[in-house]
């Protein structure tokens, strides 16, 4: 998912004029069209400072866009503009995501010179963000202006290269995290839903890392940014460290227990679906995932479990504090799914005592019932 903030979503461009004819310029822009994209060793220097700070973007990509246009004199006017994006992260995961960053000209003025030592040096006038002119006077003052920014930018340049080695290293020594996946290729496919045919979201880029929510022999389930998720096939990611613990790898993995499961995200609202004792009513709604991607397979006990303790923690919340929720719904967000629900009143009887565990879960709505154990189910 891309985040775009207003005013950052395209640079201005930067136009260059050549003498050369407009089919001979774009001959020789074909030839420099790899360059036009990739990643870069590192943000600071290319993107404008704005509001974020730059230590909290990782894997920045550009791509430059260019148009190609005859001039009168016989020439061709060619224009770029970059367009960065890198990967943010946010103190509220849920606001984390690629976001769009402004071009500080840098590559584009870079590209726009290597266009022009692969034409000779047969370029005219420079203008960056200015109607285009021709002149005399103005090809002499853009061509010197052109070469003292080429000077300027070749120093940075070793600066930067100086910079990225040190990340390198850096990066080298810092413990990754365990429940990312990395993007095999590019163009991978991330879908809907785990199914061949499925709706493509969008096609992921090479080394684009996801943090995995769930995953079997050959899905996984990756969060994309804050509340969008997908899939995408196990085959096309390079995981963390497998172990037995892993879906599909082992024979015997041990039951679920409560401690493999988390709270990830709390809210009031409408509950989500047609049971009559809730629908149409507000509820708070408690989201719940994995503790930790490759846990043991979180199993209909476990999930009971778990279920049970965050029943009876909701309810001495909600008698405590002054709320119109009508009832508490468990949503697990996995593979598997499911989903628990229980009105105020089965709560309180509960606790009183004038319900017993299992009369408690036969008041309870639970989707589907076998993901809650056998004894939930009766």
């Amino acid at each position: 998912m891309l985040v775009a903030r207003p005013g950052n979503a395209q640079s201005a461009p930067y136009e260059h004029a050549f003498a050369q004819s407009k089919a001979e310029v774009e001959k020789t822009l074909k030839q420099l069209q790899p360059s036009a994209s990739g990643r870069l060793p590192a943000l600071d220097g290319f993107t404008r400072p704005d509001d974020r700070p730059l230590d909290r973007f990782q894997r920045g990509y550009y791509q430059c866009a260019i148009e190609v246009s005859s001039t009168p004199a016989g020439g061709a006017l060619v224009r770029v503009s970059a367009r960065i994006t890198a990967w943010y992260t946010d103190p509220a995961p849920s606001k984390s995501g690629y976001q769009v960053l402004p071009s500080n000209g840098r590559l584009e003025t870079d590209f726009l010179d290597r266009l022009e030592d692969a034409l000779g040096g047969k370029g005219s006038a420079s203008l960056a963000n200015s109607p285009f002119k021709l002149g005399n006077a103005v090809s002499l003052n853009r061509s010197a202006s052109l070469a003292t920014q080429k000077a300027v930018a070749d120093k940075h340049t070793e600066e930067l290269a100086k910079e990225a080695k040190n990340l390198e290293e850096i990066l080298r020594n810092q413990a990754h995290p365990n429940n990312l996946a990395a993007v095999k290729k590019p163009a991978t496919p991330v879908l809907a839903s785990p199914i061949e045919g499925a709706k493509v979201l969008f096609l992921a880029t090479a080394e684009d890392e996801y943090e995995i929510l769930d995953s079997n022999a050959s899905w996984v389930h990756v969060r994309i940014s804050g509340l969008s998720r997908g899939w995408i096939r196990r085959s096309a990611l390079e995981m963390p460290g497998t172990s037995s613990s892993d879906p599909g790898v082992g024979s015997n993995p041990a039951p679920a227990t409560p401690e493999h499961f988390q709270v990830k995200n709390e809210q009031i609202a409408t509950f989500p679906g047609t049971w009559g004792p809730l629908q149409g009513k507000t509820v708070k709604i408690l989201t719940i995932q994995k503790a930790n991607w490759n846990a043991s397979d979180t199993g209909s006990q476990g999930k009971l479990e778990f279920a049970k303790s965050l029943f009876d923690r909701e309810y001495a919340e909600l008698t405590q504090a002054s709320t119109t929720a009508a009832g508490v719904v468990l949503i697990f967000d996995s593979e598997d799914g499911g989903m628990a629900a229980a009105t105020l009143p089965a709560l309180q009887q509960w606790k009183a005592g004038t319900l017993s565990d299992q009369a408690f879960w036969r008041r309870c709505f639970l989707d589907p019932p076998e993901m809650f154990s056998s004894q939930a189910s009766r």
